[in-house]
């Protein structure tokens, strides 16, 4: 399997500013490339391809020693593929008929990562194996830096990448032949209901707490956005006000997949099969503020809902959930979700009438009672289940 692992860095001062300097110049390649493209094709209506600036790197890096040229060459052309990787996916969306999204220069803020395609080359990890007690990354024009390795690394080290998230800097190592942990079987099968109230609802009727980290934090944040907006545009204090505000988001993250993986973990360690919803979750979130020529309805509580799903991070946690239950040896099938909550676990019968209330199930046809969530995730593991037999019996 290929798995990722981050760690934080403990750079020294001279090495947070020489990180700095190598996302600094990383970010003038990448909108130097851009603008390549764009002046070719806007003058002489040529289209410039990854191979063409991948062979003008080395005349770059020659005339620009102390700048471009201190830095891994294949860190550079992992910079340029990734310029590349964004036209083929703006071209892609052009031809599918979606909003287009040309690439963008990258501002100063907005280019936080660099990848060392292959350790070894311009990077190595675990560079002072000799050290008894720390583990080190040696990053070419950085230096050796310190690494709070707060788990073993498993696999082998195929690409290394360097992160910055507001003053915090991470290490984020992508490992080929990572080794499945399976758990013992439990002979259990599982059905979940993702949900606003609860995170996770199972057809066993246990309830996962969904924290709302976002909402808990939304005093602090609001507080710091204000101060945010009344700061001079260029000046020092609000580039640390801006700081204060991604520090806030950043934690909220944090505590997000801190929890997205506990929830996981749970599930992974108590059944064999789990069956959850296939969602969409960017159309559930789309805003629904329509046009000037047709205006949406219920504007302001779609937004709530919306910010309440995001909040939950429903993404997030199937992510990782897919992740543990590949490595564990567990079966994850996803459903179609339509009517699993409007149809009766009992009897079978559909009907908008039947979910009475968010929380209330009651339906018109048998009389069956349950809580809502606990009955669409009785319908979500039989459906599952009924798919998993089918693909068996193929």
């Amino acid at each position: 399997m290929r798995r990722s692992f981050t760690f934080l860095l403990r750079p020294t001062s001279k090495q947070a500013a020489a990180l700095t300097a190598c996302l600094d110049d990383h970010r003038a390649l990448y909108n130097a490339a851009l603008e390549h493209r764009r002046t070719a094709y806007a003058k002489a209506g040529v289209s410039i391809r990854y191979g063409d600036q991948s062979a003008d790197l080395k005349h770059i890096r020659a005339d620009d020693v102390d700048g471009q040229g201190r830095w891994s060459f294949s860190s550079q052309q992992a910079t340029l593929r990734r310029l590349d990787k964004a036209f083929a996916a703006f071209f892609t969306r052009v031809k599918t008929g979606r909003t287009p999204g040309f690439p963008r220069f990258k501002g100063n803020g907005r280019f936080d990562t660099v990848e060392w395609p292959k350790d070894g080359d311009g990077c190595r990890w675990d560079s002072q194996p000799e050290h008894p007690t720390a583990i080190y990354v040696r990053l070419q024009g950085v230096g050796h830096v310190r690494v709070h390795r707060h788990r073993p690394v498993r696999g082998t080290v195929k690409t290394i990448g360097v992160k910055r998230e507001g003053l915090r800097w991470y290490v984020i190592l992508s490992c080929d032949d990572v080794p499945a942990e399976a758990l013992p079987a439990t002979g259990a099968s599982v059905g979940i209901d993702l949900g606003v109230a609860s995170l996770v609802t199972t057809s066993g009727g246990e309830h996962l707490a969904n924290p709302r980290h976002l909402a808990a934090s939304a005093d602090c944040l609001a507080t710091a956005q204000r101060d945010l907006a009344r700061k001079k545009r260029g000046s020092a204090r609000r580039r640390k006000a801006v700081a204060r505000v991604a520090a806030l988001h950043a934690k909220v993250r944090r505590q997000r997949l801190d929890g997205a993986h506990k929830a996981a973990l749970a599930l992974v360690r108590g059944y064999d099969v789990i069956v959850c919803e296939d969602l969409r979750i960017a159309n559930m979130t789309r805003s629904a503020s329509g046009t000037l020529q047709a205006p949406g309805t219920n504007v302001a509580q779609k937004a709530g809902l919306n910010r309440s799903i995001l909040d939950a991070g429903w993404g997030v946690f199937l992510t990782i959930l897919s992740h543990k239950a590949e490595s564990a040896g567990r079966e994850l099938i996803a459903v179609n979700p339509a009517n699993t909550s409007r149809t009766c676990a009992r009897c079978g019968h559909c009907a908008k009438e039947n979910r009475v209330t968010q929380a209330e199930f009651a339906c018109t046809a048998c009389g069956h009672t349950a809580h809502a969530d606990v009955n669409a995730a009785t319908n979500i593991l039989r459906a599952g289940l009924a798919l998993r037999d089918v693909a068996q019996a193929a």
